[in-house]
């Protein structure tokens, strides 16, 4: 017991005290009133921000996920030594910071950059195609940020299956489609579910990225919620957007709880 207490006041004091001042903050303005989330569902600008950060999560975690478990898949059946170096490759991006990853991809995807210029010389385009500060490069830059996040803990749950039900279906006569289907598939959906999730809930909150690969063209909530308190200021709507936010992603997470628990 007397190991849980101070990790109870730091949890208390670090993360529950400032969401329940965000939550107050959100509805006093300086009394009670519900005029920020008026003004945010009465402002189009400020919902399609919210519009746009949603389905850029939604491409960005459909994305991981068509990316990643083949990887993952592919990564669990190496060899224990060639595991060990294409898991440090995964990994690598992990010691590079996220502004130099973004200026990166903005060498490679820019106008002038190598992508445009290899399809310039090979005849395929003309003039040289937008490709980054829009809601693409974001995804492009978003997906190369998050997908180790998604790939790792995959990874994991796929190395804890029992190797005996997969050769017990085999046993059985499946073919090696037929036991990926019905056992392997199934067995890993919960982590796969898990890590998507975990995609979704770190896309809304990125600030760099967006900032960096969108050019200022394309708003995220992160960026609003920048601007509504660095240069306005104006913490009640900035605090409606974050409850409002926080909301949406526990509504996600709560489908993605139901539907775990009807697959199992």
């Amino acid at each position: 017991m007397g190991f849980i207490v101070p990790l109870f006041l730091v949890t208390l004091v670090c993360f529950d005290l400032p969401l329940a001042m965000m939550l107050l903050r959100s509805v006093h303005a300086p009394r009670f009133a519900l005029d920020s989330y008026a003004e945010l569902f009465g402002t189009t600008a400020y919902v399609q921000v919210l519009v746009i950060t949603t389905r850029i999560a939604l491409v960005t975690t459909i994305c991981c996920v068509l990316l990643g478990y083949p990887l993952a898949w592919w990564l669990h059946r190496l060899q224990p030594r060639a595991r060990i170096y294409a898991l440090a490759l995964v990994v690598l991006p992990f010691w590079v910071s996220i502004l130099v990853r973004c200026y990166a991809w903005i060498v490679l995807l820019g106008n002038a950059g190598l992508v445009n210029r290899m399809l310039l010389t090979l005849g395929i385009v003309t003039a040289p195609i937008s490709i980054i500060y829009n809601e693409f490069g974001i995804i492009v830059g978003t997906v190369n940020l998050l997908l180790p996040y998604f790939v790792l803990p995959l990874v994991a749950a796929m190395m804890r299956i029992d190797r005996d039900l997969l050769r017990a279906a085999e046993t059985m006569g499946a073919s090696e489609t037929q036991v990926f289907r019905a056992v392997f598939l199934p067995l890993t959906l919960p982590a796969c579910a898990a890590g998507a999730l975990l995609v979704f809930i770190l896309t809304f909150g990125f600030y760099v990225t967006p900032a960096l690969l969108g050019g200022g063209r394309v708003t995220m909530v992160a960026n609003l919620l920048d601007l509504l308190i660095n240069q306005m200021p104006d913490w009640e709507l900035a605090s409606a957007i974050a409850t409002v936010l926080l909301a949406l992603i526990i509504v996600v997470q709560a489908l993605a709880s139901g539907l775990r628990r009807r697959t199992q």
